[in-house]
């Protein structure tokens, strides 16, 4: 039986801070961990945490639910050196699961169930100032179900982040995550860096630019440890996705160098139509 009374936000960055600020009112204790003291004193004289810890040893084994709003390689790290509540959660943030799901499986052991996440939310800024509940409301999450045992622990972690405001949960299988982010949110990445790093900047090119070129460019701000660390992680997913996309930038190369008007009408009404279905 799950019995959800403390939950504790470790990380309260953009995502971590989004935790706090969406469990608000929701009757929870919450609690947060964060190496900054200034993030800390912020989040409880705002009142979205009861209390701050620079790190997990008095709260943790105190906790309900942990969520772990890490980068990657550090989720690894807080659950080895944490001891955590008996029968209670751990989940996590990260965008990509295959690389570390079973170690992270292997540390709680017996002590928590692991249940990873992943939300589909987030903003280009770092820092608790740029979190916001509102980032959740109506954004997809990703439930990971890989060796749980507890059926109860994965319908509970299903309620809450609905709760939280998430529209869209589909619990999946690691390896399917991996795949369909690496389209969905690696290669976009990759095409917004790609893009404004090909400006041969003999323009003020700010100057002419329009929705287009900004809203494609929007996550070229990037933060340039978490996304390296993602994409190097998920290599094999995210070339894979890269190829996909550099044979349709050939097609369209190839109706170019053709004058092949045709054939360019012809994948815009494919793109017109793929668009409008999503």
């Amino acid at each position: 039986m799950i019995d959800i009374k403390t939950i504790t936000v470790v990380g309260l960055g953009v995502i971590g801070g989004s935790f706090v600020k969406a469990l608000k009112d929701q009757g929870y204790r919450v609690f947060g961990i964060d190496t900054s003291l200034d993030t800390l004193k912020k989040a409880k004289e705002e009142g979205y945490i009861e209390e701050g810890f620079i790190d997990g040893t008095k709260i943790i084994p105190q906790t309900d639910l942990t969520i772990i709003c890490l980068y990657p390689s550090l989720v690894l790290d807080f659950i080895k050196n944490n001891s955590f509540k008996k029968g209670s959660i751990i989940t996590d943030a990260t965008g990509i699961k295959g690389y570390f799901i079973d170690q992270a499986i292997d540390l709680a052991g017996d002590q928590a169930i692991f249940i990873s996440g992943h939300p589909m939310a987030g903003r280009e800024k770092k820092g608790f100032e740029y979190s916001s509940k509102e980032v959740f409301l109506n954004a997809n999450y990703i439930l990971i179900d890989h060796r749980i045992e507890d059926r109860s622990a994965l319908a509970f972690m299903e309620k809450l982040v609905g709760r939280l405001g998430f529209k869209s949960i589909k619990i999946m299988s690691p390896q399917d995550h991996d795949e369909v982010i690496a389209f969905t949110s690696q290669l976009p990445h990759v095409i917004a860096v790609g893009l404004i790093n090909s400006d041969n900047q003999k323009f003020d090119t700010g100057k002419y630019i329009g929705d287009s070129y900004r809203d494609l460019t929007r996550i070229a701000n990037i933060n340039e440890e978490l996304w390296s660390e993602l994409f190097l992680n998920n290599k094999e997913n995210l070339l894979n996705a890269i190829e996909q996309f550099e044979t349709q930038l050939d097609l369209i190369k190839l109706a170019l160098e053709s004058n092949d008007s045709a054939k360019l009408k012809e994948y815009f009404i494919e793109s017109s139509t793929r668009r409008q279905k999503l």
